[in-house]
């Protein structure tokens, strides 16, 4: 089994990925008045098609060791990875020709309260919790494409990535 190392996420390591920007503590582009800052568009999300824009809880148990043993992708969209109340580790790999590439893998710590957009096909699964017994996300993506443009690969044993940080 292969290790990887979790790095924190930064704009130069992740950019072949997507992008990011921390929620909690916003910066860049403001709209503010004494009550209010709206930051607009920091992340954006293209979609294609009809299907509106759906935002799903997910929630991840802590596991005592991260094995990396499948992956997925989205060959119509990308997808939007908000880590509400832990850091994450989240895995990813470039895009592919429908060909798993677990030697291509990369680790990144995201920290809580950071959402992530991924490139369309990029390799991912779920993010997972590193202090909280329980992380909660929201994904944003749409609607049904867990269902109409998801590609889940299995890797093979010898290609199981464990993930340390």
């Amino acid at each position: 089994m292969r290790s990887i190392k979790a790095v924190p996420i930064t704009v130069e390591k992740f950019r072949p990925y997507g992008n990011f920007f921390d929620m909690l503590n916003p910066s860049g582009n403001c709209f503010a008045d004494k009550a209010s800052a709206f930051y607009p568009d920091p992340v954006t999300l293209p979609v294609s098609g009809i299907y509106p824009i759906a935002f799903s809880s997910l929630t991840v148990k802590k596991q005592d060791r991260i094995i990396i043993t499948r992956s997925e992708y989205h060959d119509h969209t990308g997808e939007g990875i908000f880590c509400i109340d832990d850091d994450a580790v989240i895995h990813v790999a470039p895009p592919s020709k429908r060909e798993i590439v677990p030697r291509k893998t990369e680790a990144f710590i995201v920290p809580k309260g950071t959402v992530v957009k991924l490139n369309t096909g990029v390799w991912h699964l779920s993010p997972l919790p590193v202090h909280n017994d329980t992380l909660h996300i929201m994904i944003v993506m749409p609607e049904r494409v867990y269902a109409n443009d998801c590609v889940v690969c299995d890797f093979p044993e010898s290609e199981y990535i464990e993930v340390c940080y």
